[in-house]
């Protein structure tokens, strides 16, 4: 599996950072400096002031120098464009992208320029948003040198701080940005990375402001209108109130945008522990926050919560042909039709209001639906070859995987019944062997077969203002195993955070791994390590509601891998199938 560290991180929080630079030495090594050699900084890491050019250096010192200069921290970049021509620093962007790398090669002096070839380089853009590995193409940095001031110097830096991947580890972390859904109903978030201590909560504001990726239009907005700025870094007081003050024209803004401005810095700023609520200026004018309040819980916006508002917390499973719900140690019968007969289900989903269910029968032939509790009818839905477990989103949509002999096929059935096929490029057509729908109803995510491992994908659903489906973007691969590694065989995936899944990977036919992954792909953070379970795991059962365990499914009844003591339910009966709604 990849190393689970966060090996990269956006620069788009510079402008923020220069302010709290140390002072740079006119000369000597890299060193380390604060109150004295060995300080740290806020985030916890070593300060380092870099060395600027010397006189009469190499041409390969020059690009040796540039580098090391790039690790300084606080974070500047100061002191690496003075390895820069005079054009070529005005020119250079280091916000434009950060590249990591694992290791790289001696400065090589060439005649037209020296050259540097990184190993196990990676990528984020401008955001903070991971990028996957940086591609073979672009491993190799080369530098065209050039005499000013009778000093070699040189003349154009590829747009990007590039920096070693254990730097980043130190100093960054992984978080989630939240934005709205195309329909303003639901928060979902995007992780990116932003520096570690005091600043969290302007890193996390920065990054807020900057909106959705590229190409995520009709997947996600943002309500904070464009063009804010941070005017002041945000400060927090002692009783944890966050003061934002931004800079810019927002027009007018309806009581409904604040009310949606606000959730965002909720669910956003409440990822910074000191933080209990927030005032909210801009352009030196406060806003009127809802309810007439004078500050904004930092609880607010549960009604946009991407996990699903108010959405049940129960467990639901098969026993006996019937389908049972309660918690893991005491499970009954529901009240509805498919409690009182057994249909032949192998799989089920529930909605996340836990009023309608969705189950496979007919050998994974047909999806059946009815109401969980209610008097009512469970009637066909659709018929097919071998359907996958259906989930559900937000909108009481139903989504479907058929594996028909051609490869996968997905569909969704909206609330009317209707059921309408969607093409999924890199999931339609493929040997699907799982997949999960984000409640949100913004991600889809599979497990493919490829060959002779499994690759887990990542697709965005696209929606309209209305909530009609438009379409999905290409599935994206999601790297488990960091360019390397034996081959992998994932027996399932489920929801363990909004952002993030579990993965269930056997090891050994009496060990397995349970692997944290984040919906990107990206590198979380070292606390987050795979859970080594010991005996033979069937499934996982897992919920993106912040405190509901994940569970690993054995013969015998349930594990909490989250636990450090293992804890086992056992069931009097077999129970099989069992989920969380969604």
């Amino acid at each position: 599996m990849r190393r689970v560290v966060p090996a990269l991180a956006a620069v788009l929080l510079l402008p923020l950072l220069l302010s709290g630079c140390v002072t740079v030495p006119s000369s000597g090594p890299v060193v380390l400096t604060g109150s004295g050699a060995g300080g740290v900084t806020s985030q916890g890491a070593p300060f380092i002031n870099p060395r600027p050019p010397e006189p009469g250096e190499s041409r390969p010192d020059v690009v040796r120098g540039f580098m090391a200069a790039m690790q300084a921290t606080p974070i500047q970049t100061r002191t690496a464009e003075r390895f820069l021509t005079t054009s070529a620093a005005a020119a250079w962007d280091p916000q434009a992208e950060t590249i990591t790398y694992a290791g790289a090669s001696p400065a090589r002096d060439r005649r037209d320029d020296v050259s540097i070839t990184l190993s196990g380089a990676e990528h984020l853009d401008a955001r903070g948003a991971w990028q996957g590995p940086l591609p073979d193409a672009r491993h190799t940095l080369r530098f065209p040198m050039t005499m000013e001031d009778g000093e070699w110097r040189i003349a154009a830096a590829p747009d990007a701080l590039v920096v070693p991947e254990d730097w980043f580890a130190a100093r960054f972390r992984p978080v989630s940005i939240y934005f709205f859904d195309p329909t303003a109903s639901i928060l979902e978030p995007e992780p990116v990375f932003v520096p570690r201590g005091d600043q969290l909560a302007s890193s996390l504001t920065q990054a807020l402001l900057l909106g959705p990726g590229r190409g995520l239009s009709r997947v996600a907005q943002s309500m904070i209108p464009r063009g804010l700025s941070i005017a002041v870094g945000v400060t927090v007081s002692d009783a944890g109130v966050a003061d934002i003050l931004l800079n810019g024209d927002p027009g007018q803004l309806s009581a409904r945008t604040i009310e949606l401005m606000m959730a965002q810095l909720a669910w956003t700023l409440r990822q910074e522990p000191k933080v209990q609520s927030l005032r909210l200026s801009i352009g030196g004018q406060p806003v009127p926050l809802p309810g007439g309040v004078s500050t904004y819980r930092i609880d607010g916006g549960a009604e946009y919560d991407p996990a699903g508002f108010q959405a049940s917390p129960l467990l639901y499973g098969l026993r006996g042909g019937h389908v049972v719900a309660g918690s893991p140690s005491s499970m009954a019968r529901v009240d509805g039709p498919f409690g009182r007969r057994s249909y032949g289900l192998s799989a089920l989903g529930v909605s996340l209001d836990a009023e309608r269910l969705a189950g496979v029968s007919g050998a994974g032939r047909a999806v059946v639906a009815g109401p969980v509790r209610d008097a009512g009818r469970v009637q066909p839905v659709v018929f097919g070859t071998d359907f996958l477990r259906p989930a559900w989103d937000f909108a009481n949509r139903m989504w479907l995987v058929d594996r028909t002999h051609g490869g996968a096929r997905v569909s969704y059935v909206d609330p009317s019944g209707a059921v309408h096929r969607i093409h999924v490029a890199g999931i339609t057509g493929t040997q699907v062997r799982d997949f999960v729908v984000s409640r949100d109803g913004t991600r889809l995510l599979a497990v493919v077969r490829r060959r002779s491992d499994d690759t887990i994908v990542e697709s965005r659903i696209e929606h309209s203002a209305t909530g009609r489906v438009l379409g999905a973007l290409a599935a994206g691969r999601i790297d488990l195993q960091g360019g390397g590694g034996a081959d992998l065989s994932v027996r399932d995936i489920v929801w363990r955070t909004s952002a993030s899944i579990a993965v269930l990977n056997p090891l050994t036919p009496t060990l397995s791994e349970v692997a944290p992954v984040s919906v990107d792909g990206a590198p979380l953070s070292p606390e987050t390590a795979a859970t080594a379970v010991d005996g033979r795991v069937l499934g996982l059962v897992g919920s993106p509601v912040t405190g509901e365990p994940v569970y690993g499914v054995t013969r015998r009844g349930l594990v909490d891998v989250g636990s450090s003591e293992r804890r086992s339910i056992g069931f009097a009966r077999r129970t099989t199938a069992l989920t969380y709604v969604g």
